[in-house]
Order: structure tokens, then C-alpha cells, then sequence
């Protein structure tokens, strides 16, 4: 069906994503992982939990690192404007008849957990503890120089249905694939914060979480990662890339953590600030829209996902088939 129109006033006000609570099964394992080897900054630390932020991050924690026996995603959060918005927020999703309660987390106010249409556990928020500055602390700076989170990418049965319900939450659109057949929605990627994207959605098996990225400086800093991956004992979590994406122009590499989850690191994308910007319409059978160098994606991009914790994921209502290495 045909993208919905934005709806620039939503009735609260999310601004950006935040952050996410990964199930590992090891917690030195991903420590090394995403500290010694990504570069992400500690926190806070003990035996069950690890809190992370990324080097421009003013906030507490944009990853914590949660110690479980499965590896699944324990929620993705948002943060709002001020403390109304918690209110109406609130207000709204139970009128929805979406269930909700006021949660305690470490290092943050108010928080609301909610889920979202297909049940995905979303957690929404104003205050988090703020920490001091540590962008100019170049001695700091580790592995591939993680700067901030970007976005959220998760596979949903239906993408018209995340869209429809994202849309009206505020998040616009501005690039998206539609199957010319059936005339669904393959892919959309939609926006809060002035980027490409705070959360996209991908056909496929689901709700799973596809991937979390993070923006860094530079397609050099990526380049670098895989060296370091390559002579660190990483070279198999290295999925794809790297590459510059057709959607979103970005530069990208695709890499996975001990347990599984996909993490991208991405940089170069644009700008989408202005609230009458027109989305892009890729086709569906263009190679470039996945790599603009026209090299195609694994079969394992469009099939492996993390599941939420307790969310058994939905075969996905289009059967398109996407381009995919062999």
C-alpha cells in the first residue's frame, strides 16, 4: 500500500531512540567484544549487567549488556521530550489497548514499558543520568571510534502494519522498497531524530531484531575494524561489507557479537530534517538499493535475527524474494 503521510503531530513526542538491553550469555566475552575490540566506553559494571555509551553520548548508557542464558533482546527504548510526554504517552498506548507499566531502571527516571504492534517491548523515558563529556578525551578513543547509536532495524511479518502503527507515533519515512506486485512494503526506513533512520523495518520472519548501528567518523575507521577484526580472532563475525549502501548512501559494515547479535557500523548518511522532504522509492529488483556498488547481500542478512525475550516471531505475509548472494 502507499507510505502513509507523516503525521507531524503525534500525540507525544518521541525524539530519538536510546538504547538497548542485549541477553548475553557471557559477560567477558561481549566485554571484549564491544570494549576492547568496538571501542564502546564503560560505565557501569558488575556481575550481571554491563553499561555502555558511545563517545559523543552525553547520556548514561546507549547498550547494556544483560546476563541470561538465552541471547535475546530484552527491549529497545526511546527517549521523549519531557516528562508530559511520559503521560500522554502512557495514556495513549493504553487506550490502544497496548499494556503498560511504570518500570524502575538503573540510572533513568520515569520510564514506561509498552509494546509496540507486534508486541516488540519498547520502554520510553526523559531523564537518564548525564555524564561528563569525553568527545575531546582522544586517548580514549578504541577500535573502530564509535561516536553514537543511530538506529534500530527490525524484521516484521507485515512492514505496512510497522509503518502504520510507527507513523502514527510520528517516525516519517524516507526511503522504502515496495513489492510491485502485491504493492506491500518489502523495506521502510523512518525517522525521528533528522537522519535517515531511528528504526527501519525489513520483511522477513519476525518481530526479531535485525540490527542495531552505530555511526562512527569515518569509512576509514570501518576499514580499520576489519583489520582488527581480521587479527583479533574476529574474522568470522565479519557478515558484510564493507560497502555503501544504495538506501540511506551510507557506508556500512556488518558484523556480529559472540552471541549473535548484529551490530552495523555505519556513517555518511544525510540529512531529513525538513518535514515535507519527500521519501525515495527503490525497486525492489535494483541490486543497488542493497549495495550501490551492486554486490549482493548474503543469504544470511535476510534470514538470521535476534528474538525479543518471550516473543515467539510470525512467518512474514510477503513472499518476495530479495536478490541474495549464492
Amino acid at each position: 500500500m502507499p507510505i502513509p503521510t507523516p503525521n507531524l503531530y503525534p500525540p507525544f513526542n518521541i525524539i530519538r531512540l536510546s538504547h538497548v538491553v542485549f541477553g548475553v550469555r557471557n559477560l567477558s566475552k561481549s566485554r571484549h567484544f564491544y570494549v576492547d575490540t568496538l571501542g564502546l566506553q564503560v560505565t557501569d559494571e558488575d556481575d550481571k549487567r554491563i553499561y555502555l555509551r558511545a563517545m559523543e553520548e552525553r547520556g548514561h548508557h546507549c547498550i547494556v549488556l544483560e546476563k541470561s542464558d538465552s541471547a535475546t533482546v530484552q527491549s529497545l527504548s526511546f527517549k521523549v521530550f519531557d516528562e508530559q510526554e511520559l503521560d500522554k504517552a502512557h495514556d495513549w498506548f493504553k487506550d490502544q489497548g497496548h499494556p503498560v507499566e511504570w518500570v524502575e531502571r538503573p540510572y533513568q527516571g520515569r520510564t514506561l514499558r509498552t509494546t509496540d504492534c507486534f508486541d516488540v517491548p519498547i520502554e520510553l523515558y526523559f531523564k537518564m543520568d548525564r555524564l561528563a563529556p569525553i568527545h575531546q578525551q582522544y586517548a580514549l578513543y578504541k577500535g573502530v571510534k564509535p561516536l553514537r547509536i543511530d538506529h534500530f532495524n527490525l524484521f516484521s511479518p507485515s512492514v505496512d502494519k510497522a509503518v502504520e502503527f510507527y507513523n502514527q507515533l510520528g517516525f516519517r519515512v524516507t526511503e522504502y522498497t515496495e513489492d510491485e506486485e502485491s504493492g506491500k512494503l518489502w523495506a521502510a526506513w523512518t525517522h525521528r531524530k533528522g537522519g535517515v533512520h531511528d528504526m527501519a523495518f525489513t520483511n522477513g520472519r519476525g518481530p526479531r531484531l535485525h540490527h542495531t548501528a552505530f555511526w562512527v567518523p569515518t569509512p576509514l575507521n570501518i576499514i580499520d575494524l576489519c583489520d582488527l577484526m581480521a587479527t583479533t580472532g574476529y574474522v568470522s563475525n565479519i557478515e558484510r561489507g564493507p560497502g555503501r549502501h544504495g538506501i540511506s548512501n551510507a557506508f556500512f559494515l556488518y558484523i556480529l557479537d559472540p552471541d549473535g547479535h548484529r551490530i552495523e557500523i555505519y556513517c555518511s548518511d544525510y540529512q531529513t530534517v525538513d518535514p515535507d522532504m519527500e521519501a525515495i522509492k527503490w525497486d525492489l529488483k535494483d541490486p543497488q538499493r542493497q549495495t550501490l556498488w551492486g554486490a549482493p547481500a548474503p543469504r544470511s542478512w535476510f534470514e538470521h535475527g535476534s528474538e525479543f525475550v518471550d516473543l515467539e516471531p510470525k512467518d512474514s505475509q510477503l513472499n518476495a524474494t530479495p536478490i541474495v548472494a549464492p
